[in-house]
This record gives C-alpha cells, structure tokens and sequence, in this order.
C-alpha cells in the first residue's frame, strides 16, 4: 500500500511560503543537508527553487515547496482543511501570518451543524478551517 510522502506546493517563494505553513501548522523548516545542497547547486539547480516543513511531533506529512508556474483556478479543488479547537482565534493567527479570509460558511444537515472559513495563505492557494 502506497504512504503519503509529501504534499508539494507550486510557488513562486518557496522559503517564505514553508515559513508559512511551518508557522500555521508548528511544523520545522527542514534543513537540507549541506552534501545534498552541494550536489544540487553542481547540478546547475538555483538553491532557492524548493523548501520543505516536516512535523515536528514526527506523525504528519512533509510539505514540500518548489518555484514552479502553477495554474490559476478560481475553485480550490484540492486542498488543505485545518482543524482548530477555537475557530476564529485560529483564523486571526493565521491572518496575523499572512493568510486572508475569502468567506465564513455554515451549514445545517438535520440537527449537525458545520461551519468552516475558507481562506487563501500569502501566495493565493486555497485552504479552509475548521
């Protein structure tokens, strides 16, 4: 059976995207090693193309950054949902990251209630928390 080894952000800054995400989810910015950036900058790669954040705790997937064109979509088919315990205190921290609010939503099925806020983080990639 396959494990989740990454999930790979296509962007523009990769260092201060990580930053980010290692802020929002308590992550580490994952230092490469020096022979692997040695190698790499030989190989003629600029060493500020990728980044990556692991969890510090060890259990969650590595986010991993590249500088690459991604392509705009104005829905956000595939992406990250944050659980918080306090809602809102958590989407003013991650506003006070970077991060902007696009809506609120709640929604009623029978007696559950659900609410969730959608929001972009500094390079427009969707998210949501819960």
């Amino acid at each position: 059976m396959a494990r989740l080894g990454n999930i790979t952000f296509a962007c523009e800054d990769p260092a201060a995207l990580c930053a980010f995400w290692a802020a929002a989810l308590g992550y580490e910015v994952q230092e490469a090693p020096p022979a692997f950036m040695e190698a790499w900058v030989a190989a003629g790669r600029d060493p500020n193309a990728a980044a990556a954040a692991v969890d510090a705790e060890g259990p969650g997937p590595r986010l991993y950054f590249q500088r690459k064109t991604k392509s705009v979509t104005s829905t956000i088919p595939i992406h990250l949902d944050l659980n918080a315990d306090d809602r809102e205190a958590e989407v003013a921290r991650l506003v006070a990251l970077g991060a902007t609010v696009v809506e609120t939503t709640t929604r009623e099925t029978g007696e559950f209630t659900e609410t969730w806020t959608v929001m972009r983080d500094p390079e427009g990639n969707g998210f949501c928390v819960q």
